[in-house]
C-alpha cells in the first residue's frame, strides 16, 4: 500500500543514508520501524556491564569519598 508521510528532514536524509549503505529500499527501513513500534521493542539489545575480575589486594587504604575527590582533583586548580 503506498501511502504519504512526513519525516523530519534530517532523519529522512539518515534514513535513506542507512538504507543505501545496508543496501536495502528506504520502504524496508520504514517498515522495519514500524514493526519494531508495534511489537513493543526497540529493535537494540539491552545493554549489559561485562564483569571483569582482577587478582589483587583490593583497596590499598580506606578512604572515604571527600578523601576520593581530594585526590583526583590533586594539583588542578588552586
Amino acid at each position: 500500500m503506498k501511502t504519504t508521510v512526513e519525516i523530519p528532514d534530517e532523519l529522512f536524509r539518515e534514513a535513506k543514508e542507512y538504507a543505501a549503505h545496508h543496501g536495502v529500499p528506504l520502504r524496508e527501513i520504514v517498515s522495519r520501524g514500524i514493526r519494531q513500534v508495534i511489537q513493543g521493542g526497540s529493535g537494540q539489545r539491552k545493554f549489559r556491564l561485562k564483569t571483569i575480575t582482577v587478582q589483587g589486594q583490593g583497596l590499598v587504604e580506606e578512604m572515604d569519598w571527600p578523601a576520593i575527590r581530594a585526590r583526583i582533583y590533586e594539583g588542578r586548580g588552586e
